[in-house]
């Protein structure tokens, strides 16, 4: 896994990576990761536990839970 990357809304962009990204549980047992992107705008995604566990392990994302 070399990034994750969501849509941002404010500059209607697709597939921009975040640069700083804490995932963390919700409250039913998914996985979200939030964080910045280059341009300082906050981005959110939600995430399969897969894909979560695996961007942890590969020192993509800090875990919050």
């Amino acid at each position: 896994m070399a990034q994750l990357t969501d849509y941002d809304l404010k500059r209607k962009e697709k597939n921009v990576p975040f640069t700083e990204v804490t995932i963390s549980k919700t409250s039913r047992g998914g996985y979200i990761a939030k964080g910045l992107n280059s341009y300082g705008n906050k981005m959110s995604t939600i995430l399969s536990e897969a894909k979560a566990l695996e961007a942890i392990a590969a020192g993509i994302a800090k875990q919050d839970f």
